[in-house]
């Protein structure tokens, strides 16, 4: 993930999860296996080296769609996984934001575009095709051969290809290909490690002594998933993010998705003396890290009386923030007021009961990119960043339009207490 100060040499920070290991001999054709690894770890060091290595030469017997690593190739055999894939923000990793600032960059600053590629885009191809359109000053780049593109995002072969191998967990039986079995591109190699937490770690958690706020990495979801109950009940990000298996990774810009995991209850309104008096309460019981996880996305809490129009009474509204809210060029931590798994947050209004005040409403709003936003608008406020402005702009129009309310709830005042 790029992200900065909004100058057009602004900060880049890339996720810091070094893999060393070597990779299978490339020159060696696609072998199935149905003995998944005993070490999970030891295959997600080889399987998330980075940078990823070049794929190199498909092997002979390769057709061009086996060969092929364009997700519309893989969605031939498999429909349903392009389907969903397709509305996926890992579809859309290589969004305007990030493309307008890797626009400011060199075609030969190889290790910057790394800081971002690494996770948004990873495999050596797409790499490749990146630096060839940062090099191209006008006009449309013709497609590569192997159907590699930079813009494809986290695609299929980003996760299941390795050197013309294919990767993946065993069949919903628990089995895999079987000696014998002729299977497109030589079938796959069973790796139990794709149900495994650290199979995501790999892009959604800094190591150790990776970038760090106020003593807590900037990217830290693993760790607060594994210190949570859910991670010591085994219960996987998978579990979540890819029910039955769909390639979904639904989060925070999916309502549906958020309600699932919290319990809202919003209190009948107490009145006395002119006052009103209520209480809101957020449990968060089915979220596994933090609420929200990572520094680009706001809950914005709002409680405050309301006309008969339904419209709020500015002066009645008490607004309270979930979020970890950092400065624009990472330096400071403001506050960090997220809800942990199974932790109830509760807020209590108590105010007097305004004139026209015919219901006291609360209101949960959910801001998944008002990070991004604020970069993105300091951003075009740099005269000096001109090549990536115009997808500056649009990621700024994308984000401005991502937020949603959550919950609403409206009660009303009775009458003989105003």
């Amino acid at each position: 993930m790029a992200i900065g100060n909004g100058g057009a040499g602004g900060l880049l920070i890339g996720l810091t999860l070094a893999l060393a290991a070597c990779g299978p001999d490339p020159r060696l054709p696609p072998v199935p296996s149905t003995s998944p690894p005993a070490d999970h770890e030891s295959f997600l060091d080889r399987h998330w080296q980075r940078p990823l290595a070049p794929q190199g030469s498909a092997p002979a017997a390769f057709s061009a769609l086996e060969a092929s690593l364009d997700p519309a190739a893989c969605g031939q055999c498999h429909p349903q996984q392009l389907t969903d894939w397709q509305t996926t923000l890992h579809s859309k990793a290589m969004g305007p934001g990030l493309v307008g600032q890797l626009q400011e960059m060199e075609a030969d600053a190889v290790d910057e575009h790394q800081a971002c590629l690494r996770c948004h885009a990873p495999l050596a191809e797409q790499a490749a095709d990146l630096q060839q359109s940062l090099s191209r000053a006008t006009g449309a780049l013709a497609a590569r051969p192997d159907g590699a593109a930079f813009t494809h995002g986290l695609s299929c072969a980003g996760c299941h290809v390795r050197e013309h191998r294919r990767f993946g967990p065993p069949r919903r039986d628990g089995s895999g290909p079987a000696a014998g079995d002729t299977l497109p591109h030589g079938g796959w190699q069973v790796a139990a490690a794709f149900a495994d937490s650290r199979f995501c770690a790999a892009c959604h958690q800094f190591e150790p002594d990776g970038y760090s706020l106020n003593g807590k990495l900037l990217e830290n979801t693993y760790e607060e998933w594994r210190a949570s109950r859910h991670g010591r009940d085994k219960r996987s990000c998978q579990s979540c993010h890819m029910p039955d298996r769909r390639h979904l990774w639904r989060g925070i810009h999916d309502p549906d998705v958020v309600r699932s995991g919290l319990t809202i209850e919003f209190s009948q309104p107490a009145t006395a003396a002119n006052r009103v008096r209520a209480e809101l309460t957020i449990a968060s019981h089915g979220i596994g890290h933090a609420f929200p996880t990572y520094v680009t996305p706001k809950v914005i809490v709002e409680i405050g009386q309301a006309a008969g129009d339904g419209t709020f009474l500015p002066a009645t509204v008490e607004r309270h923030l979930i979020a970890r809210d950092v400065s624009l060029d990472l330096s400071e931590e403001r506050s960090d007021t997220r809800i942990l798994p199974d932790e109830m947050r509760r807020y209590v209004y108590e105010q007097p009961i305004a004139t026209g005040a015919a219901a006291l409403v609360a209101r949960i709003r959910v801001e998944p990119d008002a990070f991004y936003a604020e970069f993105y608008r300091a951003t075009l406020r740099d005269a000096g960043y001109t090549k990536g402005r115009t997808a500056i702009r649009e990621a700024l129009r994308q984000a401005e339009r991502s937020g949603y309310v959550l919950y609403e709830s409206r009660r009303q005042l009775r009458a003989s207490a105003r």
